[in-house]
């Protein structure tokens, strides 16, 4: 089992709050996880899918009090969300005693609704944790191309033949569609969705234009609004924010649009191995998103992410801020020489950042200009998270 960087987060929340939401889409690794904590504590695990397990809570204020000095760990928890305001109860109960953390580790996608219930019941009482895909500080710094291709589902990934990786992720993709999706709230019809999520591929990297999509869709603009919405809530594509600062140019405002796992990205269009990525016209798009789920995924808590254009087209595909408020300025290409784009030198002239970096796909590192350095996506991605 490849170990998770999101671990020491859960456990650290866990002795600071009485409940931990571990938040991310399906088969990402939260119930191996949890499993592993399991084994750390006193605790009962309850797969809320299973019906043996729901009929334990078919009186959960007794249950739960029953194991007051067990963690509980509840796996879907989307499926009863009715059970937020029982547990702030126990919560508020179990601290009068002077049981104050530890008391829960909730295991579910992202849905809003989770988040608005959870949020509303449980305020001050539970903290949040996102579990991405797998990234290169999990898998290995070799493993660039590979990760790249068949993304960071640990299923996917670990397969033992591009093949079966192939046919994990049209499986994934198809329950998502057909089971999860409706599970979790989502009143859409399937082949809509679907040519939704491809569309959005074929957009991977460029400026929402929700007016472009609808008329594809052949739906209204609020419609397609509410679907990428609830896409987004799943932690399946990524909507990045524009960098804003006033520099006084026109800035574009609209942000830029990603299917998060580059290999979900790359089952949707079709490409089933390398030579076929490279061969399609969103190889760019593809690379791109790859490294910024990369970077996001690897970077310091409470670090942001944004990108940042102007009308007169300079450019930064990459803004992050780190906790302290020092600025990274990020150009991605995929080249292994890599070369300087002039929009990037007016970006850094409007913005100032402490550091400017171009990253490549297999390339040394070098300084390129007293400003920029040439790195490589594994060297960043490792001077990244140590810049905390």
């Amino acid at each position: 089992m490849i170990p998770r960087q999101v671990y020491e987060t859960v456990r650290e929340r866990l002795d600071l709050f009485p409940a931990v939401a571990l938040l991310g889409p399906r088969q990402v690794g939260k119930t191996t996880l949890a499993e592993i904590i399991a084994e750390e504590h006193s605790s009962i695990y309850l797969d809320l899918e299973k019906f043996e397990d729901l009929e334990k809570l078919s009186d959960p204020g007794y249950f739960l009090n029953t194991h007051e000095h067990k963690l509980i760990i509840m796996d879907e928890i989307q499926r009863i969300p009715n059970l937020f305001p029982i547990l702030r109860g126990i919560i508020d109960k179990g601290r009068k005693k002077g049981i104050r953390t530890g008391r829960f580790l909730l295991l579910g996608s992202a849905s809003g609704d989770l988040l608005r219930q959870s949020g509303e019941t449980l305020a001050g009482r539970i903290a949040y944790v996102e579990m991405s895909p797998l990234h290169l500080l999990e898998t290995g710094g070799k493993s660039v191309e590979m990760l790249w291709i068949r993304g960071g589902f640990p299923d996917s990934f670990l397969a033992k033949s591009n093949r079966k990786s192939i046919i994990w992720r049209d499986s994934f993709i198809l329950t998502y569609l057909e089971r999860d999706l409706p599970q979790l709230g989502a009143r859409v019809p399937v082949t809509t969705l679907r040519r939704l999520w491809t569309m959005l591929s074929h957009l991977q990297g460029e400026t929402l234009n929700i007016a472009r999509i609808a008329r594809g869709l052949g739906l209204d603009v609020r419609t397609v609004s509410q679907y990428l919405d609830f896409l987004v809530d799943l932690l399946l594509v990524r909507l990045l924010p524009p960098y804003y600062i006033n520099v006084g140019k026109r800035l574009v405002k609209s942000p830029k649009v990603y299917v998060r796992d580059s290999g979900i990205l790359h089952s949707l269009l079709g490409l089933d191995d390398l030579n076929a990525v490279l061969g399609h016209p969103v190889v760019g798009g593809s690379w791109e998103g790859f490294v910024i789920e990369t970077l996001v995924s690897a970077a310091p808590e409470r670090a942001n992410a944004w990108f940042y254009r102007t009308a007169a087209g300079a450019e930064i595909d990459l803004v992050m801020e780190l906790p302290g408020g020092e600025l990274w300025a990020i150009e991605i290409k995929r080249s292994s020489a890599p070369k300087i784009e002039k929009g990037f030198h007016h970006a850094l002239q409007d913005l100032c950042p402490a550091r400017a970096f171009l990253v490549g796909a297999n390339t040394d590192r070098y300084p390129k200009t007293s400003e920029i350095e040439v790195i490589g996506l594994a060297d960043l991605t490792k001077a990244l998270h140590e810049a905390a």
